[in-house]
């Protein structure tokens, strides 16, 4: 029985991770292959950016896993931060290769070399840029079905605008494949220019930028994940969508507090809401599980506490983002 559900749990992981770190890792070995018979530091430079992209999209399968774990009695809000501490794994081995990648480009820069196979290099990165690409592709379109704008918006500008409302395995892939996809694209402009202009410094000035573009990816992903462990507040749309939806209630007149805390794609809901007067205790609790059943069906909320108390008169609820009043709880909250 146990046999299985570990079978299950790993179904649940994001295969698209799995499959696109073993692409990486055939793009990692054959780029250093030619990078060891070329001499060619660019090349070396995008071997180890598609190395760390192996190992980080390991981890994000690895993590997504973990995260989807039910909750237990001693971990009760469940394991969505797990994917965030992988990813934190993940920042550190990013920044060790975008150290050597830099390291490596600066030694390029102060002895080039001249490196050979011209072609052979500039096959193995148009083979990089079309699958890193098509990832990246995959990636936006991702990012938009889970921001839940598809069809509203281009997938491209969707994509960017809307990453941080993505779920942190999804941003991590789209941070490493912009600069993979424009890496291979740098490399190839590198070769260019060492192979029919001479300019052999080329290679290694091309190897700094790909590895200062990892130390990017690196602290945007590290903090992203950072914030995620610490708690975050959910989206203003977001906030503003559930609010929506507790006062569309022809009973409920007022929201007293609200706080919603994102958790990965996990939202947590914590609102106390004004109920019109002279409902019956039966009534108001009848109301009170109505509107968390409701709440609990849209997507990514997984739990929610929901009091109620009697219309006070005053009207609370006027901040789009939904913060909370700095008046303790009314003793009859229930």
């Amino acid at each position: 029985m146990e046999k299985m559900n570990f079978i299950a749990i790993l179904k649940r992981g994001n295969f698209s991770s799995l499959l696109a770190a073993l692409g990486n890792l055939t793009i990692a070995i054959v780029k250093f292959i030619v990078a060891a018979i070329s001499g060619n530091g660019t090349m070396y430079a995008t071997a180890m950016h598609s190395l760390s992209d192996t190992v980080n999209q390991m981890f994000v399968y690895i993590g997504s896993i973990l995260a989807e774990k039910k909750p237990t009695r001693r971990f009760p809000t469940g394991f969505g931060r797990v994917i965030n501490i992988v990813c934190m794994i993940a920042v550190i081995v990013v920044t060790l290769m975008a150290y050597e990648t830099v390291k490596s480009g600066w030694e390029l820069f102060l002895h080039p070399q001249e490196s050979t196979d011209f072609l052979l290099n500039i096959i193995v990165l148009a083979i990089s840029f079309s699958i890193d690409g098509y990832i990246l592709y995959k990636t936006m379109h991702e990012i938009v079905r889970e921001a839940g704008v598809a069809g509203e918006t281009n997938f491209v500008t969707g994509a960017v605008k809307y990453a941080n409302r993505a779920a942190p395995a999804t941003k991590l892939v789209f941070y490493e494949d912009i600069v993979a996809t424009l890496g291979a694209l740098l490399a190839i402009i590198g070769i260019v220019l060492a192979q029919f202009f001479g300019i052999l410094q080329a290679d290694g000035i091309v190897s700094m930028l790909i590895g200062f573009l990892m130390f990017l990816v690196a602290f945007r992903v590290g903090y992203d994940n950072m914030v995620g462990l610490i708690g975050v507040a959910a989206p203003a749309e977001v906030e503003k969508k559930i609010a929506d939806k507790i006062l569309s209630d022809s009973c409920v007149v007022d929201i007293y507090r609200m706080r919603v805390t994102q958790e990965g794609r996990a939202y947590h809901v914590e609102v106390i809401v004004e109920l019109v007067k002279g409902l019956t205790l039966a009534e108001a609790d009848d109301l009170k599980f109505r509107l968390t059943e409701e709440l609990l069906r849209e997507p990514n909320i997984t739990d929610v506490f929901l009091g109620i108390i009697e219309d006070n008169g005053e009207t609370t609820w006027y901040d789009p983002r939904g913060r909370l009043s700095e008046t303790k709880p009314p003793e009859n909250a229930m």
